[in-house]
């Protein structure tokens, strides 16, 4: 948690609690492509970031994790089994992107329904992930129950579109806990995927109502279909298709925004 002063007060002034998270871009105060093309590879948190090499950063994640398992979920939770615990932090990243099954992780780990959902909950206590809830609306058919998780430290997802998705996340999640903070306002950040298998990666609302989607791509791409479903449905939200790679900034006649990642990015805090 970090410190302020409303207003620049001093301090005698009213105080807020600020939610810390991982570097961003526009806190990097990151200017071009290169920079955020570290940011993906090397994370965002401060030791890996500032020391700008790959090794160390691989090394700093092991670490992490082994800091988090030796220490912190002992002091948090009575789990008797860490190195099953460890191999569910090893499987995770590679689910990053689709909606997450308990199921099929407690398959995958041979361990009980309800130990796989208490571990998840643990590691969110820990700030090592964190699941976003679907956006659901009875006019687009959204599914209800599922969830999907993301990590603050996104190095450890190996596919290139899910680790950069997962660095959207972490931005998205950090403008929304900074206007809830700051502004007090009523917003959430979600993702969609309705009963026909249309997704967008992310919703951010305000008041239960969509103000913002976003599509993550690696690169310029058409736009997709479901972004446009979700325009259509509700031309009020802003919906913008963003391009790690990207160079193309344009908006469709039905008010879809394609554009590079970077000063979208840029924009959030």
């Amino acid at each position: 948690m970090e410190l302020f002063g409303a207003g620049g007060d001093s301090l005698q002034g009213r105080y807020h609690l600020l939610r810390l998270h991982p570097f961003s871009v526009a806190e990097a105060d990151i200017e071009d492509d290169d920079g955020l093309t570290r940011l993906v590879r090397l994370g965002g948190f401060p030791e890996p970031f500032l020391g700008d090499n790959e090794t160390q950063a691989r090394r700093w994640s092991r670490e992490y994790r082994a800091r988090l398992l030796e220490e912190e979920v002992r002091s948090l939770a009575r789990i008797q089994d860490l190195s099953r615990l460890e191999e569910m932090m090893l499987r995770l990243p590679d689910l990053v992107g689709s909606p997450l099954s308990v199921n099929a992780l407690r398959e995958d780990l041979q361990i009980a329904h309800k130990t796989a959902a208490s571990w998840l909950d643990t590691l969110e206590r820990l700030f090592a992930i964190f699941r976003v809830l679907p956006f659901g609306a009875v006019r687009i058919r959204a599914v209800k129950q599922e969830r999907k998780h993301y990590h603050f430290d996104w190095s450890v997802v190996r596919d290139p579109g899910p680790r950069f998705e997962n660095l959207v996340a972490c931005h998205l999640l950090k403008w929304v806990h900074f206007q809830q903070d700051v502004q007090g306002r009523d917003m959430e950040l979600r993702f969609f995927r309705d009963v026909d298998g249309r997704e967008v990666d992310f919703v951010v609302t305000e008041g239960r109502q969509p103000t913002l989607f976003v599509e993550c791509k690696l690169r310029d791409r058409d736009i997709d279909r479901p972004l446009r479903y979700l325009k259509a449905r509700f031309p009020n939200a802003e919906a913008i298709q963003i391009a790690l790679a990207g160079k193309r900034d344009y908006r469709t006649p039905d008010g879809v925004r394609t554009m590079p990642a970077l000063p979208f990015l840029r924009d959030l805090v």
